[in-house]
């Protein structure tokens, strides 16, 4: 469940009440008269089905509350109530499988904003790559995949071309793009550098037969690109952050990146070019597979509710507990 917190004039909130109460994946409809902009709002409370919250939020939206006022999206750690539980009854589908979009789409905004801590894990990340490669190391590899933070402005882009949100899509793609091209650039002077004093050689840079697969980029290679993008953005949704751990360390972005900076350090042509198409493969692969699972989870919320043949009673006795995920806050 979560709860939905409304600040509005006295008449809209008067409109969404009526609203509210005709919904039955809504309960615990708290009403606070006069206590919301300077006595003339007022403050509403309610919880709502997890499954149905993007259609009681569009409702909202449509009072006009976005504009005069403010709506807030808290995730409940525990509810105990038998409302709730009729409520949540009510709604189609299963909790855990509700999108938020509102929340995703927050979330993306924020991704697509290039920062200094997004770049500066990249060209860690990036540099830790290229040992990897050095050293024919694969340990070192694995760790500079979990580092890099790409995956974020990738899914937002996703959710750009999906929710055909085009003022996100140019910041996310601006994000993705400079930070590779940074995170190259400074890894190749940190490795030319080495280079020109002897503390690295050209042989070592361009050999290295278990961490070989950086440099031969095949059908494999957006095959596993498909499903990894798939597996990160249904992480996302879920907010199942311990699958995105599989997903860093099953591309090879972070590593192709790392090895380019290492091979045009030592003027290695061909490794530096195989590198290159082994990146774009795994963003092409990533973001196709990403915005057809989006595409997707779009249509199903979208399908009409199944209609219930049953009545919903709460049962006596029994309470509704459900652990949820970290609280949301929208602004107008």
């Amino acid at each position: 469940m979560l709860q939905v917190r409304v600040l509005a004039p006295r008449q809209i909130c008067n409109d969404a009440i009526v609203a509210i109460r005709a919904d039955p994946t809504t309960a615990n409809l708290a009403i606070m008269r006069g206590v919301a902009l300077g006595g003339h709002g007022d403050l509403l409370l309610f919880d709502v089905a997890r499954e149905n919250v993007n259609s009681i939020v569009d409702m909202l939206r449509e009072l006009g509350i976005e504009a005069t006022g403010s709506i807030s999206l808290l995730d409940h750690v525990t509810v105990i109530s038998n409302a709730a539980e009729t409520a949540e009854a009510a709604a189609n589908g299963h909790p855990a499988d509700a999108v938020i979009w509102d929340e995703i789409e927050d979330r993306a905004e924020e991704d697509a904003r290039l920062s200094w801590s997004f770049l500066s894990f990249l060209v860690l990340a990036t540099l830790i790559a290229g040992v990897g490669r050095y050293l024919d190391q694969p340990i070192l590899i694995i760790g500079a995949m979990v580092v890099g933070p790409e995956f974020a402005p990738i899914a937002a882009i996703c959710l750009a071309i999906v929710r055909r949100r085009w003022t996100l899509l140019r910041p996310a793609m601006t994000n993705l793009l400079s930070g590779f091209a940074l995170a190259t650039a400074i890894a190749c002077v940190v490795w030319a550098v080495a280079y020109e004093t002897g503390l690295i050689d050209r042989f070592a840079a361009t050999t290295g037969a278990a961490t070989d697969f950086i440099i031969k980029p095949d059908v494999w290679s957006f095959v596993i690109a498909l499903l990894a993008g798939c597996a990160g953005v249904l992480s996302l949704t879920a907010s199942k952050s311990s699958a995105l751990v599989g997903v860093f360390i099953s591309v090879t972005t972070v590593p192709a990146v790392g090895t380019i900076g290492l091979t045009l350090a030592v003027s290695a042509w061909a490794e530096a070019w195989a590198a290159l198409t082994q990146l774009f493969i795994n963003i092409a692969g990533m973001i196709i597979a990403g915005t057809a699972t989006l595409a997707a989870q779009q249509l199903t919320n979208r399908l009409p509710p199944k209609t219930r043949r049953t009545a919903l009673r709460p049962r006596a006795g029994k309470s509704h507990r459900r652990k949820t995920r970290p609280a949301l806050k929208r602004q107008p």
